[in-house]
């Protein structure tokens, strides 16, 4: 092991290997939204069991984050990132490989909770073993690669699955999972384990927290589309979600050596910036979440064509990293963080003028100015939460902070479908109100689709009139549900941009924080 606090070429590209997993993790987050329908069809399974492919990650993967912190501590980071590393790569394999929806839901549970260890140790190792004169090259790094990998994963997944099949989605991940393993196990030295840990682990907050963050996460995933309480799976899911809770936090308070140090939030730098983290989150993977939906619910576009108009945002954060790391140790970062959330503010500000005719050129400026605000808010945000803590905190604290991104979209996603359900009948229901036969353009208007109907002989055209003409009206009540939503998302982002000065500008330091 090297010298601690020493920053060697062997250490550089362990790192490196450490975010290439981490990439590959958070990527199949989102790889497989785009192509839930190809995996549909190959399974043979319902609509609402191939959601499952997707949740069942989710609800694995937000156990894991904030395990990964004491699990780090008790087997060291080479340890756990190599067997994480090994765990997701075989798991990729095996969902593959699966035949019915049943093994793909437990193969894609499996890939996503060991996937998750990957996650913050990248971010504890980025703060623990680069200097902070480095910092500001390092950071845009793991942002980028925290903010892009679910940006471009429609991208990624639509290509695949239009391209080869489905089965690639996961396929892919098995040659470069395997050079990350390698790499991982012969590189990493950051620090040595500490099985001593073991004798007083919190088996009890353990399960609180697994309880807690796993139900909540079926809840928020399932809790829109099945009305909230009034359904018992839900319901029960929540009560025992609560329960979870109450133990968690119980045992955290009390243990001797609790699953998830929580004494991080008395850094005032590191709870603010979990509520930046949290709202992110909202911004990141609920936008992700709606570009899509708008595409092709609105404008008929198939998965390989959503994945490349996205992909502008992708770029955008790409070419913006390399700026932002340099404007990071000559800018107050509060600043930088202000002018992040205030453009993303802008950028969804600027979707409430859409209409059902948008396409790539008018998509194109918001989805330039969210990918630059995303990279801008993800750099200040990592420095200003993490890189006041010491070291010792760094690998619970990490977990939290990644915890509380993903939180934040599963929350963001929850709200956002909630709306688009209710809003899109209220407003169904204004626009009916007035297509009366007293309304003389309504009239008119189903008299004319009626007449071409008719020249296309059709048998009943007077009925088919009024389909056409509803579903005209549902299309404008979605466009209102979609703008009521970038309205809300507008006031979060401007207003949460007013809290970067309640955090601490971290004072300058020389040297490395180095591992232990």
């Amino acid at each position: 092991m090297a010298p601690e606090g020493s920053l060697t070429p062997r250490r550089v590209f362990a790192f490196l290997a450490m975010v290439f997993g981490m990439f590959m993790a958070i990527l199949d987050i989102q790889i497989v939204s785009a192509s839930l329908s190809e995996i549909q069809a190959g399974l043979g399974a319902s609509l609402d069991e191939v959601a499952w492919v997707q949740t069942a990650y989710l609800i694995a993967e937000v156990i894991m984050i904030p395990l990964s912190g004491i699990l780090g501590r008790i087997l060291s980071t080479r340890v756990l990132f190599t067997a994480s590393a090994v765990g997701f790569t075989a798991a990729s394999f095996l969902c593959s490989t699966a035949t019915n929806i049943d093994q793909m839901m437990l193969y894609r549970a499996i890939q996503g909770f060991i996937g998750g260890g990957m996650i913050p140790s990248v971010f504890a190792a980025a703060f623990t073993i680069f200097p902070p004169s480095k910092r500001n090259i390092v950071s845009p790094m793991i942002g980028l690669i925290a903010t892009l990998a679910p940006t471009i994963g429609p991208t990624v997944g639509g290509y695949l699955s239009d391209t080869y099949s489905w089965h690639w989605l996961f396929l892919v991940n098995v040659p470069p999972g395997i050079l990350v393993a390698i790499a991982a196990w012969n590189l990493i030295d950051f620090d040595k384990p500490e099985p001593k840990l073991l004798a007083d682990f919190d088996w009890y907050g353990m399960l609180g927290m697994a309880a807690f963050l796993g139900a909540l996460e079926y809840v928020l995933e399932e809790g829109a589309k099945n009305d909230w309480l009034q359904d018992g799976t839900v319901r029960m899911m929540a009560i025992i979600s609560a329960v979870g809770c109450v133990v968690f936090f119980w045992q955290a308070f009390r243990a001797r050596q609790p699953v998830v140090d929580l004494t991080a939030f008395t850094n005032v730098n590191f709870t603010v910036g979990c509520v930046f983290s949290f709202v992110l989150g909202i911004g990141l993977y609920g936008l992700t979440y709606l570009y899509p939906v708008y595409l092709a619910g609105i404008r008929g576009y198939n998965s390989l064509m959503i994945g490349e108009t996205m992909f502008v945002s992708g770029l955008a954060m790409f070419l913006t990293a390399p700026v932002v790391g340099a404007l990071a140790s000559k800018i107050d970062l509060r600043l930088i963080l202000m002018a992040g959330f205030f453009g993303f503010g802008v950028s969804t500000w600027m979707l409430t003028y859409m209409t059902d005719q948008w396409d790539f050129s008018e998509l194109l400026v918001p989805q330039i100015l969210r990918g630059i605000s995303l990279m801008t808010c993800m750099v200040p945000i990592n420095n200003l939460s993490l890189a006041t803590l010491p070291p010792a905190r760094l690998k619970n604290a990490a977990g939290l902070y990644n915890l509380m991104r993903n939180l934040g979209g599963a929350v963001g996603l929850a709200i956002i479908n909630t709306l688009l359900t209710q809003r899109t009948t209220m407003h169904y229901q204004r626009l009916q109100e007035g297509l009366t036969w007293a309304n003389a353009q309504a009239t008119t208007q189903l008299s004319a689709m009626a007449q071409n109907l008719t020249a296309q002989g059709v048998a009943d055209p007077q009925t088919g009139a009024l389909s056409m003409l509803s579903g005209i009206v549902t299309k404008q009540a979605t466009m209102l549900t979609f703008i009521d939503v970038f309205d809300l998302l507008t006031v979060l982002f401007v207003a949460l941009s007013l809290l970067a000065m309640a955090m601490r500008r971290p004072a300058a330091m020389g040297g490395g924080g180095g591992g232990h």
